[in-house]
């Protein structure tokens, strides 16, 4: 769920935000809180990463792949230019060691390892890149190279990196620490080569990834992520509220940093989370008809949370749109209806897709035919 943004008079006005393009979302409500060309091509340089690691966490979640399963090194994945990992061919290097070293270091050696351990070959798994993009629903994105070198046509969007991201922290969440290492390196190479690049993973406690990206048509990139603690929203995990930035071509490697940094902190100021319910729980529960049930439950599976300006949140107003009348069968997961969310002002904040948390299967012939009538009564 990622929604768009409300009107522009009831939103804080975000900071002056040195780069090509940006997005910021709330990754707990789902809702973009700021943009500046979201949907304009990028080259994302080694942000291509993002889609490579997403491939590789699903080999590995799969059994197709183990993380203490070694990988040849090619002349290929040796030769590769720009960041490395600095391994080579009289190396079988473990799965787990060059995740850390596309992580950590960016290395594009241990990228093209991966890539070819996982498709066959460099070509094969770009097919399965820009398959999974499209997947993904990330429409704006063409994939050339697994690594992000400069190559026409390898572009993306803000918007389909907030995408990429988000689901990978959502569908991986076994494999989003390794996002927040600060140092490594494979045991025989070079030991300056050994820091992570995003900056904001020794300066804010609260950042814990994502990755990195510099070419010089793509300028310097970051998509970083954080988690705080939110009051409103409980204690324990389920009380961290966790936003995302997507900057892209920042001026250099502290700008992106610094320029990351403010988005995410203006985030968390200018815009608190409110819970509307919690995990698993109905918004409401009409009645339904001809079915085995005499109600549906309507809500999110994750529970609904929205986020709005500061201050605004004990004024929030709320309404239901759904068809009605409600006939069975209707399905978990199935799309019925919208809570729309309002300030005080009756500004829009957000409209979310509610869906049926519980399967509604359909009545016998008797009392299918018993509720038809009483809907002709009606």
């Amino acid at each position: 769920m990622c929604l768009p943004l409300p009107a522009l008079s009831a939103l804080p006005q975000p900071p002056e935000v040195a780069a090509r393009a940006y997005l910021l979302l709330d990754v707990t409500s789902g809702q973009v809180l700021a943009a500046k060309d979201p949907d304009k091509a990028v080259e994302p340089a080694s942000l291509t990463k993002l889609m490579t690691a997403y491939l590789v966490f699903d080999a590995l979640k799969s059994g197709k792949l183990s993380l203490a399963q070694t990988l040849p090194v090619s002349e290929r994945a040796w030769r590769m230019p720009g960041s490395r990992m600095f391994i080579d061919p009289k190396m079988k290097v473990p799965v787990e060691d060059l995740l850390k070293g596309m992580i950590v270091q960016s290395g594009n050696d241990a990228t093209m390892a991966l890539a070819e351990g996982v498709g066959g070959s460099s070509e094969r798994f770009v097919e399965m890149m820009n398959q999974q993009a499209k997947a993904l629903g990330m429409t704006a994105s063409a994939f050339k190279n697994p690594e992000g070198l400069t190559v026409a046509g390898h572009t993306t969007t803000a918007r389909d990196l907030a995408t990429l991201a988000t689901r990978l922290m959502r569908d991986f969440p076994d494999f989003v620490p390794y996002y927040a290492i600060q140092r490594y390196r494979y045991p025989g190479t070079p030991g300056a080569n050994d820091t992570n690049r995003n900056l904001l993973l020794f300066r804010d406690p609260s950042v814990d990834g994502l990755k990195t990206g510099h070419t010089d048509a793509a300028g310097y990139c970051l998509v970083a992520t954080a988690h705080r603690p939110s009051a409103a929203l409980g204690a324990g995990p389920q009380g961290q509220r966790r936003l995302l930035s997507v900057l892209l071509g920042a001026s250099s490697e502290n700008a992106r940093a610094a320029e990351s940094q403010k988005l995410l902190n203006w985030g968390y100021t200018a815009y608190e989370a409110v819970r509307l319910s919690p995990a698993g729980e109905p918004l409401s529960s009409p009645r339904v008809w001809k079915g085995k049930a005499d109600v549906v439950r309507l809500g999110r599976p994750e529970g609904v949370v929205v986020s709005v300006p500061a201050g605004e949140g004990a004024r929030l107003k709320t309404e239901i749109t759904r068809p009605d009348p409600l006939v069975a069968p209707l399905q978990r997961g199935q799309q019925v209806g919208v809570l729309r969310v309002r300030l005080g002002s009756g500004d829009p904040v957000a409209d979310v897709p509610l869906t049926v948390l519980e399967t509604v299967e359909e009545s016998g012939m008797l009392g299918r035919a018993w509720d038809a009538l009483r809907l002709w009564i009606q």
